[in-house]
Protein backbone atom coordinates (compact mmCIF):
# COMPACT_ATOMS: atom_id res chain seq x y z
CA UNK A 1 0.00 0.00 0.00
CA UNK A 2 1.28 3.90 -1.20
CA UNK A 3 1.44 5.90 1.50
CA UNK A 4 0.80 9.77 0.93
CA UNK A 5 1.76 12.31 3.38
CA UNK A 6 -0.30 15.18 3.57
CA UNK A 7 1.14 18.44 5.06
CA UNK A 8 -1.93 20.66 5.50
CA UNK A 9 -2.88 23.07 8.91
CA UNK A 10 -7.18 23.26 7.62
CA UNK A 11 -8.41 20.06 9.13
CA UNK A 12 -11.30 20.31 6.72
CA UNK A 13 -9.02 20.03 3.69
CA UNK A 14 -7.16 16.95 5.47
CA UNK A 15 -10.13 15.07 6.31
CA UNK A 16 -11.50 15.44 2.31
CA UNK A 17 -8.30 14.43 1.15
CA UNK A 18 -7.70 11.35 3.48
CA UNK A 19 -11.73 10.27 2.46
CA UNK A 20 -11.29 10.33 -0.84
CA UNK A 21 -7.10 8.85 -0.81
CA UNK A 22 -8.30 6.30 1.56
CA UNK A 23 -11.55 4.91 -1.15
CA UNK A 24 -8.10 4.64 -3.16
CA UNK A 25 -6.56 2.53 -0.87
CA UNK A 26 -3.80 4.97 0.08
CA UNK A 27 -2.38 4.93 3.56
CA UNK A 28 -2.99 9.05 4.57
CA UNK A 29 -0.25 10.66 7.00
CA UNK A 30 -1.21 14.02 7.94
CA UNK A 31 0.54 16.51 9.82
CA UNK A 32 0.13 20.78 10.28
CA UNK A 33 2.93 22.32 10.13
CA UNK A 34 6.16 22.53 7.96
CA UNK A 35 8.62 21.29 10.71
CA UNK A 36 6.45 18.29 11.40
CA UNK A 37 6.42 17.49 8.01
CA UNK A 38 9.92 17.58 7.36
CA UNK A 39 10.40 14.86 10.55
CA UNK A 40 7.58 13.10 9.26
CA UNK A 41 9.63 12.76 6.05
CA UNK A 42 12.41 11.29 7.46
CA UNK A 43 10.67 8.96 9.90
CA UNK A 44 8.34 7.39 7.02
CA UNK A 45 9.85 7.62 3.50
CA UNK A 46 6.17 8.59 1.78
CA UNK A 47 5.45 7.38 -2.03
CA UNK A 48 4.19 10.90 -2.37
CA UNK A 49 3.95 14.15 -0.30
CA UNK A 50 0.70 16.68 -0.64
CA UNK A 51 2.14 20.26 0.60
CA UNK A 52 0.26 23.31 1.10
CA UNK A 53 2.47 26.78 0.74
CA UNK A 54 0.47 28.37 3.40
CA UNK A 55 1.95 26.69 6.85
CA UNK A 56 2.77 27.47 10.22
CA UNK A 57 6.24 28.69 10.72
CA UNK A 58 7.58 26.58 7.85
CA UNK A 59 6.20 27.70 4.32
CA UNK A 60 5.59 25.13 1.77
CA UNK A 61 8.69 26.30 0.01
CA UNK A 62 10.79 26.14 2.32
CA UNK A 63 9.62 22.39 3.42
CA UNK A 64 10.18 21.70 -0.56
CA UNK A 65 13.60 23.36 -0.51
CA UNK A 66 15.17 21.30 2.07
CA UNK A 67 13.53 17.92 0.52
CA UNK A 68 14.82 18.41 -2.54
CA UNK A 69 18.30 19.45 -0.91
CA UNK A 70 18.33 16.31 0.81
CA UNK A 71 19.61 13.22 -1.17
CA UNK A 72 17.50 10.56 0.83
CA UNK A 73 14.04 12.85 -0.21
CA UNK A 74 15.25 14.43 -3.51
CA UNK A 75 13.30 12.28 -5.42
CA UNK A 76 10.06 11.94 -3.64
CA UNK A 77 7.13 13.23 -5.81
CA UNK A 78 5.53 17.04 -3.91
CA UNK A 79 2.26 18.33 -5.61
CA UNK A 80 2.18 21.29 -3.57
CA UNK A 81 -1.74 22.43 -2.91
CA UNK A 82 -2.56 26.34 -2.51
CA UNK A 83 -4.73 29.34 -2.55
CA UNK A 84 -1.98 31.02 -5.00
CA UNK A 85 -3.28 30.37 -8.45
CA UNK A 86 -1.35 33.04 -10.46
CA UNK A 87 0.96 31.31 -12.79
CA UNK A 88 4.10 33.39 -11.39
CA UNK A 89 3.26 31.68 -8.24
CA UNK A 90 3.23 27.86 -9.90
CA UNK A 91 6.61 28.68 -11.50
CA UNK A 92 7.67 29.52 -7.85
CA UNK A 93 6.81 25.63 -7.22
CA UNK A 94 7.76 24.49 -9.73
CA UNK A 95 11.65 26.22 -10.04
CA UNK A 96 11.92 25.12 -6.21
CA UNK A 97 11.56 20.87 -7.43
CA UNK A 98 7.42 20.67 -6.43
CA UNK A 99 6.72 18.18 -9.31
CA UNK A 100 2.90 19.42 -9.54
CA UNK A 101 0.56 22.06 -8.30
CA UNK A 102 -2.88 22.21 -7.81
CA UNK A 103 -4.79 25.41 -6.76
CA UNK A 104 -7.51 26.14 -4.15
CA UNK A 105 -10.61 25.40 -4.22
CA UNK A 106 -9.85 21.68 -5.87
CA UNK A 107 -11.29 18.71 -6.38
CA UNK A 108 -10.73 15.94 -5.01
CA UNK A 109 -11.05 13.64 -7.58
CA UNK A 110 -8.11 15.52 -9.78
CA UNK A 111 -5.84 15.23 -6.96
CA UNK A 112 -6.22 12.04 -6.63
CA UNK A 113 -5.58 11.45 -10.25
CA UNK A 114 -2.34 13.73 -9.93
CA UNK A 115 -1.23 11.63 -6.83
CA UNK A 116 -1.38 8.15 -8.81
CA UNK A 117 -0.03 9.61 -11.80
CA UNK A 118 2.89 10.76 -9.78
CA UNK A 119 3.04 7.36 -8.16
CA UNK A 120 2.77 5.79 -11.47
CA UNK A 121 5.78 7.92 -13.14
CA UNK A 122 7.89 7.32 -9.71
CA UNK A 123 7.83 3.53 -10.01
CA UNK A 124 10.57 2.02 -11.31
CA UNK A 125 9.89 -0.04 -15.14
CA UNK A 126 11.71 -3.43 -15.29
CA UNK A 127 11.05 -3.74 -18.73
CA UNK A 128 13.35 -0.25 -19.72
CA UNK A 129 17.26 -1.21 -20.52
CA UNK A 130 19.28 1.75 -19.62
CA UNK A 131 19.33 4.99 -21.50
CA UNK A 132 23.02 6.20 -22.30
CA UNK A 133 23.58 9.26 -24.08
CA UNK A 134 27.30 11.24 -23.78
CA UNK A 135 28.48 10.62 -20.09
CA UNK A 136 24.87 10.42 -19.03
CA UNK A 137 23.12 6.83 -18.15
CA UNK A 138 19.45 6.84 -17.28
CA UNK A 139 18.44 3.43 -15.50
CA UNK A 140 14.55 3.56 -15.29
CA UNK A 141 14.85 -0.13 -13.08
CA UNK A 142 16.80 1.82 -10.69
CA UNK A 143 15.33 5.19 -11.00
CA UNK A 144 18.44 6.83 -10.81
CA UNK A 145 20.67 9.00 -13.25
CA UNK A 146 24.42 9.33 -13.23
CA UNK A 147 26.69 12.02 -15.56
CA UNK A 148 29.99 9.38 -15.52
CA UNK A 149 30.15 8.12 -12.10
CA UNK A 150 28.37 11.01 -10.78
CA UNK A 151 24.80 10.32 -9.17
CA UNK A 152 22.62 13.61 -10.49
CA UNK A 153 19.29 14.32 -8.43
CA UNK A 154 16.18 14.94 -10.35
CA UNK A 155 12.95 15.32 -9.16
CA UNK A 156 10.40 12.47 -10.87
CA UNK A 157 9.19 14.60 -13.34
CA UNK A 158 12.51 16.28 -14.29
CA UNK A 159 13.44 11.75 -14.70
CA UNK A 160 10.94 11.72 -16.94
CA UNK A 161 11.12 14.82 -18.88
CA UNK A 162 15.05 13.38 -19.60
CA UNK A 163 14.04 9.69 -20.26
CA UNK A 164 11.66 11.09 -22.58
CA UNK A 165 13.94 13.58 -24.15
CA UNK A 166 16.96 10.21 -24.07
CA UNK A 167 14.00 8.26 -26.10
CA UNK A 168 13.34 10.33 -28.79
CA UNK A 169 16.65 11.64 -29.04
CA UNK A 170 17.18 13.53 -32.85
CA UNK A 171 13.36 14.23 -33.36
CA UNK A 172 11.64 17.03 -32.52
CA UNK A 173 9.68 17.01 -29.10
CA UNK A 174 6.78 19.31 -28.79
CA UNK A 175 5.83 20.76 -25.79
CA UNK A 176 2.08 18.92 -26.30
CA UNK A 177 3.67 15.82 -26.68
CA UNK A 178 6.05 16.44 -23.65
CA UNK A 179 3.42 17.34 -21.21
CA UNK A 180 0.99 14.38 -22.06
CA UNK A 181 3.64 11.84 -21.97
CA UNK A 182 5.47 13.12 -19.14
CA UNK A 183 2.57 14.76 -17.14
CA UNK A 184 0.21 12.52 -18.57
CA UNK A 185 -3.14 13.81 -17.72
CA UNK A 186 -5.09 17.17 -18.25
CA UNK A 187 -3.59 19.14 -15.56
CA UNK A 188 -3.66 22.66 -14.80
CA UNK A 189 0.11 23.36 -16.55
CA UNK A 190 0.90 25.18 -19.27
CA UNK A 191 4.17 24.75 -22.00
CA UNK A 192 5.49 26.88 -19.61
CA UNK A 193 5.72 24.03 -17.11
CA UNK A 194 7.90 22.76 -19.83
CA UNK A 195 10.50 25.30 -20.44
CA UNK A 196 10.94 25.79 -16.26
CA UNK A 197 11.96 21.74 -15.98
CA UNK A 198 14.09 21.66 -19.35
CA UNK A 199 16.20 24.90 -17.86
CA UNK A 200 16.19 22.38 -14.51
CA UNK A 201 17.96 19.80 -16.32
CA UNK A 202 20.46 22.15 -17.81
CA UNK A 203 21.22 23.43 -14.74
CA UNK A 204 21.70 20.22 -13.25
CA UNK A 205 23.28 18.37 -16.19
CA UNK A 206 25.82 20.79 -18.06
CA UNK A 207 26.29 18.37 -20.78
CA UNK A 208 22.43 19.14 -22.20
CA UNK A 209 23.25 22.79 -22.22
CA UNK A 210 24.24 22.43 -25.94
CA UNK A 211 22.62 18.83 -26.13
CA UNK A 212 18.90 20.12 -25.81
CA UNK A 213 18.39 22.52 -28.69
CA UNK A 214 15.41 24.81 -28.67
CA UNK A 215 13.11 24.78 -31.28
CA UNK A 216 10.95 27.78 -32.09
CA UNK A 217 7.87 27.56 -31.44
CA UNK A 218 7.56 23.80 -30.77
CA UNK A 219 9.67 22.64 -28.48
CA UNK A 220 12.68 20.88 -27.99
CA UNK A 221 15.14 18.21 -29.44
CA UNK A 222 18.00 16.39 -27.94
CA UNK A 223 20.56 16.21 -30.83
CA UNK A 224 21.45 12.87 -32.08
CA UNK A 225 25.09 11.48 -31.04
CA UNK A 226 26.39 11.80 -33.91
CA UNK A 227 24.82 15.63 -35.06
CA UNK A 228 27.95 18.44 -34.83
Amino acid sequence: MKTVLVIEDDPDIVRLLTLYLEQERYRVRAVSSGTEGLRAVREGSPDVIILDVMLPALDGYEVCKRLRATPETARVPILMLTAKADEADKIVGLEIGADDYVAKPFSPKEVVARVKALVRRSEPDPLRAPLRYQTITLDPDRHEVTVGNRPIELTAKEFGLLQYLLAHRGRLATRDAILASVWGYDAEVTTRTVDVHIRRLREKIPVLVSAIVTVKPYGYKLRDEAEP
